[in-house]
């Protein structure tokens, strides 16, 4: 991150890091079953719970086999849908402006506003705002527990630069902005003494584990402005898997929950060794063993960093550090955060809030037990099929052999023995009478158990997509939608406060606090936008940011401003002590239209105000005397007079005097 202080640590303070990263990942394993947790919840929303032998046996045949005459059990989808109706919502609300964060600040402070707009929007598409914030809002109805990280980042990105008379050149440029991450639960660790939403404010530390490859760790270190320098060696000779912290949360782990899925889960643990199978190593040259895959640790603490024996400046003073450690082993990222903000800049949302901390329940969680007695009872049904097509039956193996009445070919003749000739065939084969009295009551009963599933979450078959009968009027059904409504409207001023307002902050504070002066492209009203840093921290304070839970309008009062308008247009004498013009100018910014490069200068309209007293006075004089001469009359105003140059592309400019 820009502007951060980099610190060179010695072996102690570097152990001590360590043992710290170690503590915090077991802290959490044992307060919590964390990742257990996620995975049952995971397998409910992929429906891929079913390991009884019946099951199994039947997606064999069904899959391998490819006998679609077997009956495999079915998991009622309950989870799913009402998750995803869930993140809908939100997506809706937050996600579907553009840019996301609208800038909204008083008149003098508007082109200040419409830079910082131009510079979020272009952050947002950059920084992958809108994937990321939907993983996490699934991620959150899901678990009800989401993380992001919002960190200021510099990112080398390829440009092509053009020279006169030849082809373009391929060249490197950096760019600078906000990213927001998603952060994996899996991999995900954070101090658990502290409710989720307080942690960027209260918590002690929060960080996470992802995987490199070789190539990507080299490049990630060069990149890197501040890194433990005397540690670059060992980090890349480091092996996956080693170091001295065991425990289970400083693992990366990816959850084994679809047996049908394109990749292994493990698959990255397994990857080729691309200079051993070359055989490179021994003839590279090179010093440096490699390893295939590195395991990242990113972990930021509110420490003390006398505790750690660094020698730094107000040692004893709580300071936020970010640290990120190779393999569990080497750590090559030490330094002070010093953003203006103060938080962790890792934000912990929870969309189900009833005041229980981590007990609170899911979206998910509440609709798992609806789901298993759904799938119970069409479970029941399935069996109640499976016994119809395969009836038990007593037989006599002397007259009849168990290969023909096992057979199945369903048209097959099954032959009788010798030893049954001269009696009744019946005598030797009895099936069981079949009947199904429990099918239809289990249809309704498990209509009854998804209706209890809505009524839980607060949704409805509408909601999902779905088509509902009944004669309703328009009004009559946009009232039981508002109802609807009502729980996720909550749900989104809850995370609007938890999650929207401190990420808006960090954006905000941190743009201020880093962005360089540089130039960028409008991409609503397609045109270059010219970034003034300073400006940018002149108008700070006066800085609303919205999104589509708090619009624009709200922030502004829109609806006054337009009834403003009104009155000013129906009142002259109130027009006439207000300049309705750059008002109007203020009110369509705010709506996204930016009028002022049309504004009228004062030169034009002194000018113009001039014209229209001559032609009053001309008028005035030929109705008195319509025989006057032409140069009787007085002099038509010219634009040199007032400096108005009605062709700008002239050289005379307006304002000329």
């Amino acid at each position: 991150m820009a502007a951060n202080i980099p610190f060179l640590l010695n072996k102690s303070a570097q152990e001590g890091i360590l043992q710290f990263f170690g503590q915090c990942c077991d802290q959490q394993n044992q307060q919590y079953q964390v990742r257990q947790m996620l995975e049952l919840i995971d397998r409910q929303y992929l429906r891929e719970s079913d390991f009884t032998k019946e099951e199994t046996r039947a997606k064999q045949r069904n899959l391998w086999q490819y006998d679609p005459t077997k009956f495999r059990n079915v998991v009622v989808p309950v989870v799913m849908p009402q998750v995803e109706a869930a993140v809908a919502y939100q997506a809706s609300v937050f996600l579907t402006g553009n840019p996301i964060f609208g800038m909204v600040a008083s008149p003098q402070f508007m082109d200040a506003a419409q830079q910082m707009e131009t510079i979020i929007a272009d952050q947002s598409v950059k920084g992958s705002w809108v994937r990321n914030f939907l993983l996490a809002f699934r991620d959150g109805f899901k678990y009800n527990i989401f993380a992001l990280e919002t960190t200021w980042e510099s990112v080398t990105t390829p440009a092509v630069e053009t020279q006169l008379g030849k082809e373009g050149k391929a060249r490197t440029v950096t760019w600078e902005g906000n990213v927001i991450k998603r952060l994996d639960p899996y991999n995900t660790i954070w101090d658990t003494r502290y409710r989720a939403p307080e942690i960027h404010t209260r918590g002690e530390f929060a960080g996470y584990v992802d995987l490199l490859s070789r190539a990507e760790l080299k490049k990630w270190i060069e990149s890197l402005a501040v890194k433990q320098i005397q540690n670059v060696v060992a980090a890349q000779e480091s092996q996956y898997g080693g170091g001295t912290i065991n425990s289970l949360y400083s693992n990366y782990y990816i959850p084994p929950l679809n047996p049908d899925a394109l990749v292994n889960n493990d698959s990255y643990l397994r990857t080729t060794n691309w200079l051993a199978w070359a055989g490179l190593q021994q003839t590279n040259g090179s010093k440096i063993q490699y390893s295939n895959i590195y395991e990242r640790a990113t972990l930021y603490g509110r420490i003390i960093p006398s505790d750690f024996g660094m020698r730094v400046p107000q040692p004893n003073t709580p300071q936020i550090w970010k640290f990120q450690i190779i393999n569990r082993q080497v750590v090559i990222v030490a330094e002070r955060m010093t953003n203006a903000h103060d938080y962790l800049p890792i934000i912990f949302g929870q969309p189900s809030e009833a005041g229980l901390s981590y007990q609170d329940k899911s979206v998910a969680s509440n609709a798992i037990p609806f789901q298993n007695v759904a799938s119970a009872l069409m479970n029941s049904n399935i069996a109640a099929r499976r016994r119809a097509i395969s009836d038990r039956t007593i037989y006599d193996p002397s007259r009849i052999a168990s290969a023909d009445i096992n057979s199945d070919n369903p048209s097959a003749k099954i032959p009788v023995k010798p030893a049954v000739y001269g009696k009744p065939v019946a005598e030797a084969v009895y099936a069981f009478p079949f009947r199904d009295d429990q099918s239809v009551n289990n249809t309704q009963e498990m209509q009854m158990t998804l209706g209890m599933a809505d009524t839980v979450n607060g949704q409805n078959r509408a909601r999902q997509g779905q088509f509902t009968k009944g004669n309703r009027t328009k009004f009559e059904f946009q009232d039981i939608m508002g109802n609807a409504n009502a729980r996720d409207q909550m749900t989104a001023m809850l995370l609007e406060d938890q999650v929207m307002t401190p990420v808006k902050e960090i954006i905000k504070i941190n743009i201020l606090q880093y962005q360089p002066q540089s130039q960028l492209l409008d991409r609503n009203k397609k045109r270059m936008v010219e970034i003034d840093p300073v400006a940018l921290r002149k108008a700070v304070m006066e800085f609303k940011v919205s999104d589509g839970l708090i619009p624009a309008e709200k922030l502004i009062s829109g609806d006054e401003l337009a009834v403003a308008l009104q009155t000013f247009g129906n009142s002259p004498q109130i027009a006439a002590s207000y300049n309705v013009g750059p008002l109007f100018s203020y009110l369509m910014k705010t709506r996204g239209a930016d009028l002022t490069p049309f504004e009228k200068s004062p030169e034009q309209i002194a000018y113009e105000g001039a014209v229209a007293a001559w032609q009053q006075t001309v008028a005035q004089l030929f109705k008195q005397n319509p025989e006057i001469k032409e140069e009787q009359l007085p002099k038509q105003p010219t634009p040199d007079q007032f400096g108005y140059n009605p062709n700008p592309n002239s050289e005379i400019t307006n304002g000329a005097t």
